[in-house]
């Protein structure tokens, strides 16, 4: 599956799960260890882990596991990492605090349309 086949996936199984403001962010260049981000918002943190779990499952249905994950019991922010793709799923309050799209602010930002 390429870099761009899986951000699809994601944005789409975020989407699922009523993620608002999706974002694929283009990394290349920028950092050395990830090509992609993809960044969304949920209303609270029941929401946060159902998105991250629809997530999870349709990358899973696709055959690829994460190599790691982060901040799903408190879901404020939730990190999966999948290699050169790493999917941010945030409470808006957190997303607005870390703003990685400002610090992140040479990074193409693509949004998500279904």
């Amino acid at each position: 599956m390429t870099e761009q086949e899986k951000c699809r996936v994601i944005c789409a199984a975020a989407d699922e799960k009523k993620a608002r403001d999706i974002v694929q962010m283009d990394m290349i260049g920028l950092t050395s260890t990830n090509d992609y981000f993809v960044i969304c918002s949920a209303n609270t943190a029941t929401q946060v882990r159902a998105i991250a779990d629809n997530i999870e499952e349709k990358m899973e249905e696709a055959g690829i596991s994460f190599l790691h994950k982060e901040g799903y019991r408190e879901g404020e922010w939730v990190l999966l990492d999948y290699g050169d793709t790493v999917a941010h799923i945030f409470q808006q309050d957190a997303r607005e605090y870390y703003a990685l799209e400002r610090l992140w602010g040479d990074a193409k930002l693509t949004p998500y349309e279904e």
